[in-house]
């Protein structure tokens, strides 16, 4: 297939305003019906290879449609060798926009419920910030905006229907523990990113990827496991951590069919426990609010937030220290899960 990049007549049409996308596709993520549109078969596949084999999740109530143009520019003439600039953001005028440099930005309007997406063909090279920085950008801000969620850094694990948010700093074992929850029978739902609806705390995410750090299979016992992590490609992340980027959908655990209920909320913390039998204690209730803020700065600007904070108190959140091995933390989730029926 020929794509083109040009205008047949630059002057009649100086915004590409008549450019009409060629190819469509659809994906239902975080409740939402999202469209995706472009002349391009190659980004359309960075959104296939995102989205494709996840499951359907929708939320109570009426699942809007999103609209994703996507568009792509020729090739820089003098492309970034070490990886393309951070995303620096701006809003105003009813817009949010997110901009690499003058070839790769992204603009929604949440209002319309819709965003075009720009990238340069140098992109295609660099899959992962492209599906990151911009096409999931695109997707978790409308998602957030057009559904009321709130938009949590965080992991989520559960079982039939019930969730535990996993929350704690970057570097507290988050991924390591949503690794092990999956290997030892957990539904997983996110690593990463948690939206969580405000009125029923049911929370949802996109399970394509997991992204652990090489010292994370020091605590796989199972050489087939150990082999799948290793296969997977390796990014590294802004702040320059390396971690292997594994595909979920590969049948190594059980992706969660639908959005989780929130039974609560734990803080994983990288400090062993003075017992190790007793790896979770409950934080109490009048300090839950400030840890929540603080470990959730933007989330708390949400106007869902003070809603889902006072549900969450009231569910409850423990502080979970690290015992003997990674088993045991998850051993502890379960207990958590079941306990809380």
């Amino acid at each position: 297939m020929t794509i083109s990049h040009g205008v047949p007549d630059a002057d009649a049409d100086p915004f590409r305003e008549r450019s009409a996308p060629a190819f469509s596709v659809r994906k239902q993520l975080l409740g939402g019906d999202f469209r995706f549109d472009s002349a391009s078969a190659a980004l359309l596949q960075v959104v296939d290879t995102a989205y494709a084999g996840l499951p359907a999740h929708r939320l109570p109530g009426a699942a809007p449609e999103f609209r994703i143009e996507l568009r792509l520019l020729p090739r820089q003439a003098s492309p970034q060798r070490a990886g393309p600039p951070p995303v620096r953001m701006q809003s105003g005028a009813g817009l949010i926009c997110g901009v690499m440099d003058a070839s790769n930005y992204v603009v929604l309007a949440p209002a319309q419920q819709q965003a075009l997406v720009v990238a340069s063909e140098d992109m295609l090279d660099q899959p992962y910030h492209l599906r990151y920085e911009l096409v999931e950008f695109a997707v978790f801000t409308l998602a957030t905006r057009g559904l009321g969620l709130v938009p949590l850094h965080g992991a989520c694990v559960g079982r039939q229907g019930r969730g535990v948010l996993l929350l704690g700093a970057s570097g507290s074992g988050k991924s390591t523990l949503a690794l092990h929850g999956l290997l030892h029978g957990l539904d997983f739902l996110a690593e990463d990113a948690v939206f969580v609806q405000p009125e029923t705390l049911l929370a949802t995410g996109v399970a394509n990827y997991l992204h652990v750090r090489a010292d994370a299979l020091h605590h796989v016992d199972n050489r087939v496991v150990q082999d799948w992590l290793e296969r997977s490609p390796r990014i590294r992340r802004r702040s320059g951590v390396e971690k292997f980027e594994a595909d979920l959908r590969q049948g190594r655990g059980h992706l969660a069919a639908t959005p989780l209920e929130l039974i609560g909320a734990v803080f994983v913390s990288a400090e062993a426990a003075d017992d190790a039998d007793a790896l979770l204690s409950p934080i109490r209730a009048g300090d839950i609010a400030t840890r929540l803020r603080v470990d959730q700065s933007y989330a708390a600007t949400q106007p869902g937030w003070d809603r889902f904070e006072q549900q969450l108190v009231r569910r409850g959140v423990h502080e979970l220290r690290r015992g003997r091995h990674a088993r045991d933390a998850v051993a502890a989730l379960q207990a958590l899960l079941v306990g809380s029926r």
